[in-house]
Order: structure tokens, then C-alpha cells, then sequence
């Protein structure tokens, strides 16, 4: 599913579309991409800007992309433009006209962008446990041989 389909009479270049697709590099984000979906929704239904019906429906369908995802049972398009196009796509196939309201009050903007910040911050958390990682290997090494002799070098 490629957004600007519907804007032009005839398909786009492949160079253009290759451009264009950034799936390569954010696939890595499903999860988080999912996750903010899952609460964007909640939230539509909760405030009655969708039903709360339909705001169940997304959610599970969500979890379900999910998890086969997770899995290996569902394994992303890398023919879609996005993760979140795929996402959005794969729900709506799945559930019907209830899955275009998912971006209702949201840009696709907002959407990237809390992607982005909740992926980095996941990612940083996993730096700085491997960094402490690390140095309690270093100090252990270090107290089992702070008795051990090296050799003295001028430079």
C-alpha cells in the first residue's frame, strides 16, 4: 500500500518509490509502532471520538499483528512504503473499515515521532545495561588479578 496512490494517474517510478519507503530501515519499530497505536486507540474510544466497539477491535487486532509478528507468522511487507502504512494496511484487511479510524486526531508525523522516541528510548536502556554489563566484567577481571605483575611500558 503506497500513500500517494490515489494522487496520480499512473504508478510512480520504482527509483521514486525506493525513495520514498523508509520500511528497510523502520521495520526495527514495529513493536513501538504498534504499542503507540494500541494506546492511541484505547484513548479514541475512551474520549468517544470512535466507538468504544471499534476501539476494541483495533486493539485486538493490533495485538494480533503483533504477536504473528513476533512469531514469525506474519512476516512485514517490505513492499510497503512504511512500518506504519503495513500496519494500518494489515488491520484494515483484517478488520474491516473500523481499522482506517486508528489515525483519527493523529499525523502520521506524531505517529513517527513517538515511534522514534519510544524505539531510542528502548534502545538506550539496553546501551546502559550493556555498559554496566561490561565494567562489572572489567572490575571482576580486575579483582582477579589486581595481584597479578604487568610489565611497565613508557608510552
Amino acid at each position: 500500500m503506497k500513500l500517494w496512490t490515489g494522487r496520480f494517474s499512473k504508478e510512480a517510478d520504482k527509483i521514486t518509490n525506493d525513495f520514498n519507503s523508509s520500511i528497510g530501515t523502520d521495520k526495527r519499530m514495529y513493536r513501538e509502532d504498534i504499542e503507540g497505536s494500541i494506546a492511541h486507540a484505547t484513548m479514541l474510544g475512551i474520549q468517544g471520538i470512535i466507538s468504544v466497539d471499534d476501539a476494541d477491535t483495533i486493539v485486538a487486532g493490533l495485538k494480533t499483528i503483533r504477536d504473528e509478528i513476533d512469531s514469525g507468522a506474519l512476516e512485514i511487507d517490505m513492499t510497503a512504503e512504511d512500518i506504519h502504512t503495513f500496519v494500518e494496511g494489515e488491520l484494515t484487511r483484517r478488520i474491516g473499515d473500523a481499522g482506517k479510524r486508528l489515525h483519527t486526531a493523529r499525523s502520521r508525523n506524531d505517529q513517527v515521532a513517538l515511534d522514534i522516541r519510544m524505539y531510542l528510548r528502548d534502545q538506550a536502556d539496553n546501551i546502559i545495561r550493556k555498559i554496566k554489563e561490561l565494567i562489572n566484567s572489567i572490575l571482576l577481571k580486575a579483582e582477579e588479578h589486581k595481584s597479578s605483575r604487568m610489565p611497565g611500558y613508557t608510552h
